[in-house]
């Protein structure tokens, strides 16, 4: 069931924060209204906008909101195959290979990261959010690469503030379009949902959250790069937003323009390995965290993948030729 509202914002309701209005009126939590907002369900004479945004009088608001449910079931372990970079009592460090989902949700309530991690520490069954357990940061299903999750509930809370403070180093490589102006450099803009397509993020909006992504040449080979990034901040899509929204696209994204971008490609080559890779060429190659009970600083490396590696080897040869 949803929740609609479709509404001309009186004069006494002048100033009235959005997600404030949108809760009242739909006798719903504000958290439930603030995540609606935040998930492109609400505008404002058309608009997104943010929770904090003030009405004025005469504005029309709109919102389709699903009503909130409550914690879902616990995903089932299963044994599933799962390569452990680094284990202990409160953290567990994987290389989650692409194609992975990190937790059920819509579209996937089996084969994910969490019910690999269940079936090994069956304990992370208590360990933070019952339809997440353990998970304190992910990477989108077609990325590779390695990610830390917690094991023990004191693990948990300090992982997620960490990350919500960015006290910690995430470092990329990706194969993307084109070649970069400068050897090194950094993307900062804001970030919020596409304003057409709201599955998508996009860096070509006025307000929205800070996104800051650095940036450096590892290789090049005419139409397409090899480059090293670091988050700063850790945005949905990130990388991949600020790459395409830069006219960079990363090569295979399905949704911001690398897979279509390879019809461009001059070498007749390289032009079909690309254009049969079945996901983006994003990795997570280094992750840096402070241990959450020891305080102790450990970085991870997952090595780039086959596929990634596969392509980066063959325009290294073409390039020779």
């Amino acid at each position: 069931m949803e929740k609609t509202l479709d509404i001309i914002v009186e004069k006494a309701d002048e100033n009235a924060r959005l997600d404030v209005f949108i809760a009242t009126r739909l006798d719903i939590t504000r958290s439930l209204a603030a995540r609606a907002i935040d998930e492109g369900r609400v505008s404002a004479d058309g608009r997104a906008r943010k929770s904090s945004f003030r009405l004025k009088a005469g504005m029309r608001v709109q919102a389709g909101i699903p009503e909130e449910k409550g914690p879902g079931p616990l995903p089932a372990a299963s044994d599933i195959p799962l390569a452990v970079l680094y284990e202990d009592e409160h953290i567990v460090v994987v290389d989650k290979p692409a194609g992975m989902v990190v937790h059920p949700g819509a579209g996937r309530s089996e084969a994910t990261l969490v019910h690999a991690l269940l079936h090994r520490y069956p304990e992370m069954a208590g360990v933070g959010s019952p339809e997440r357990p353990g998970i304190v940061h992910r990477l989108d299903k077609l990325t590779s690469g390695v990610m830390v999750a917690a094991r023990s509930a004191t693990a948990y809370d300090a992982l997620v503030r960490a990350f919500k403070e960015h006290r910690h180093t995430r470092i990329y490589r990706t194969v993307c379009y084109g070649r970069m102006e400068r050897s090194e450099g950094r993307i900062e803009t804001f970030m919020d949902r596409h304003p057409s397509d709201r599955k998508k993020m996009s860096s070509k909006v006025a307000r929205g959250r800070r996104a800051v992504t650095d940036w450096r040449v590892i290789r090049e080979w005419g139409q397409l790069s090899l480059l090293e990034l670091t988050l700063q901040t850790g945005r949905t899509h990130q990388i991949r937003v600020h790459l395409a929204d830069t006219g960079h696209p990363v090569a295979g994204d399905p949704e911001y323009g690398g897979k279509r971008r390879a019809n461009t490609i001059t070498d007749p080559v390289v032009r079909a390995r690309v254009k049969k890779l079945g996901r983006q060429m994003l990795h997570a190659w280094k992750l840096g965290i402070t241990h959450p009970t020891t305080g102790r600083w450990m970085e991870f490396i997952s090595e780039v993948p086959e596929d990634m590696n596969g392509l980066i080897a063959l325009l290294d040869e073409r390039m020779e030729r």
